[in-house]
C-alpha cells in the first residue's frame, strides 16, 4: 500500500492553490486584453474595466480564502476539527465577499457592462478546472 501511495505521489504532485490564484489573475488579464480589442472603443474602455471587475470578484475572495487557510495551518492548535472550522469559515468569507462585491458593483458603479464582467468572472472561476490538466 505504501509503494502504491508513493508512486501516485510521484505521478501527481500536489498543485499549489496559489498557482491557481495566479492563473485567475492571468486569465483576467487575458480577458481584459480581449475586451480592449473587441470593445467599443478599442483600448481601455468600459469593457476593459468591466472585465477587470469580473476577475477581481473571482480572485479577491479566493485570495481571502487561501489567507484564512494559511493562518489555520500556522496555528499552534492545528487539529482536524480546527482545520475543518477554518475551512468552513474561509468558505463563508469567500461567499460573503463575492456577494458584497457583486452588490457593490451593481449599486456603486454606474454603467458597468455585465457581459464582460460575467464572462471574465466565469473564466476565472474555471481556472480550478484547468488545474486538473496541469497535473
Amino acid at each position: 500500500m505504501t509503494a502504491l501511495q508513493e508512486s501516485n505521489a510521484l505521478k501527481h504532485p500536489p498543485l499549489s492553490p496559489w498557482k491557481i490564484l495566479l492563473a485567475q489573475v492571468v486569465v483576467t488579464a487575458l480577458s481584459m486584453l480581449f475586451w480592449s480589442f473587441f470593445g467599443e472603443p478599442v483600448g481601455l474602455s468600459l469593457y476593459t474595466y468591466s472585465a477587470f471587475l469580473g476577475g477581481l470578484i473571482s480572485a479577491l475572495p479566493s485570495a481571502l480564502f487561501l489567507i484564512r487557510l494559511e493562518f489555520a495551518k500556522k496555528s499552534r492548535l492545528l487539529n482536524p476539527g480546527n482545520f475543518v472550522a477554518a475551512l468552513v469559515s474561509g468558505e463563508f468569507i469567500k461567499i460573503a465577499a463575492t456577494l458584497m462585491l457583486f452588490i457593490g458593483v451593481a449599486f456603486l458603479i454606474p454603467g458597468v457592462l455585465w457581459v464582460p464582467l460575467l464572462v471574465t468572472y466565469v473564466l476565472a472561476l474555471k481556472c480550478m478546472w484547468l488545474a486538473w490538466m496541469w497535473r
